[in-house]
């Protein structure tokens, strides 16, 4: 696994190191010393699996309680973000944008504190998730994905959006966790 920074403290862009021979491919998702050594000590205790067709938008989702996330695109292409929420972070409600695709096989990290979204690029993607802490509704919170003071330029410019995500709060409105 070959880790990038980003333009975000925390959140890691990971390039997988695939094996590859002419029976197919192997390739480590997840190793827990490996990602340790990389900085990525997160114990890990549920994996969710969405699928979604051609513009459909996701996000931009986070929790009041800390949870990080190890994300990656099994099926298709999609534009992954990530927004920073941790309040007086000298980077607060900045973004960071990768695609991720079942080709380039790479992960992002997102520890907690930070919005995270995707908007689907091809005719269907899976999107797996690692997740440090349990789905929680009465934690769940939204972001409006097309909030002008994020300013996230989003790939497509009209997307299949959730009731919920479609009149989810500006970031000027949302509430936060308290400050660490």
């Amino acid at each position: 696994m070959k880790p990038s920074t980003t333009s975000l403290p925390g959140v890691i862009l990971l390039d997988p190191d695939p094996h590859t021979d002419e029976r197919g491919v192997l390739v480590e998702l997840y190793r827990t010393d490996r990602f340790a050594a990389l900085g990525i000590a997160e114990t890990f205790v549920q994996d969710t699996l969405t699928s979604s067709v051609r513009g459909v938008m996701r996000g931009l989702h986070y929790r009041i309680s800390p949870q990080a996330k190890l994300v990656m695109c099994v099926e298709g292409e999609v534009y992954d973000v990530a927004v920073d929420l941790r309040r007086g972070s000298a980077t607060f409600g900045q973004w960071f944008g990768t695609e991720l695709s079942a080709a380039n096989r790479r992960q992002l990290f997102i520890p907690s504190g930070f919005a995270h979204g995707y908007q689907v690029l091809s005719e269907r993607a899976s999107v797996l998730y690692k997740q440090t802490a349990l789905f929680d509704p009465a934690d769940d919170r939204a972001l409006r994905w097309n909030d002008p003071a994020i300013g996230i330029p989003w790939p497509l410019t009209a997307p299949l959006v959730s009731p919920r995500d479609a009149i989810a709060p500006l970031l000027a409105d949302a509430e936060l966790a308290p400050p660490t």
